[in-house]
């Protein structure tokens, strides 16, 4: 019995202290600590950007996050940028130029719930000509409502099967962050 019990507790103690040496699987890559997300679509042509904000400051589990979104024109182009910041620390941290210096190592995706009549294209890539999304070509069409989803993806693979044209099911990797807007196309 005592030997049996030794042969337990060295088995224990061996898996907890290979466990806790194990490397992390990116070294490279230190995670970023996203509180907000801002979005801004600029028409093409006449009229104001419109700002959707999206702002988490306590992190998940905490207070509830900030979200707000606006109303786009229908059957308009939009140009939309993505700024990412860390408004934890003071002055904030601008997690964008981050994303920008890995960008071959993430991607943007955009979803919307059935029924929503918009389009998107990538304007800007990584350095190897893979879509990024931080700059995007928003196609609205006739009026509609509904929620846009935007996600952020690190470390996928964006050779596989339709992430080029936006599609993440293939994509694997890790969300970075994921936030859904209330969109109202009028």
């Amino acid at each position: 019995m005592r030997i049996f019990l030794f042969g337990s507790l060295a088995l224990m103690l061996s898996s907890v202290l290979l466990s806790s040496c194990k490397k992390d699987a990116d070294p490279d890559h230190e995670e970023e600590l996203i509180t907000t997300m801002i979005l801004t679509w600029t028409p093409d042509g006449a009229g104001a950007p419109v700002t959707f904000t999206f702002r988490d400051l306590d992190g998940e589990g905490g207070n509830p996050p900030f979200v707000i979104s606006a109303p786009l024109s229908a059957n308009t182009e939009y140009t939309l940028d993505i700024t990412l910041l860390n408004e934890s620390v003071s002055p904030a941290e601008d997690i964008t130029a981050e994303i920008l210096a890995e960008a071959d190592e993430h991607q943007f995706f955009f979803a919307t719930t059935p029924g929503v009549n918009l389009a998107f294209a990538y304007l800007d890539t990584d350095s190897n000509g893979a879509a990024l999304g931080l700059q995007t070509r928003m196609v609205l069409g006739d009026a509609s409502s509904g929620e846009l989803q935007v996600t952020l993806l690190h470390n996928l693979n964006k050779g596989a099967a339709g992430v080029p044209q936006g599609d993440p099911t293939n994509a694997g990797g890790e969300t970075d962050i994921e936030v859904v807007f209330d969109i109202d196309i009028q």
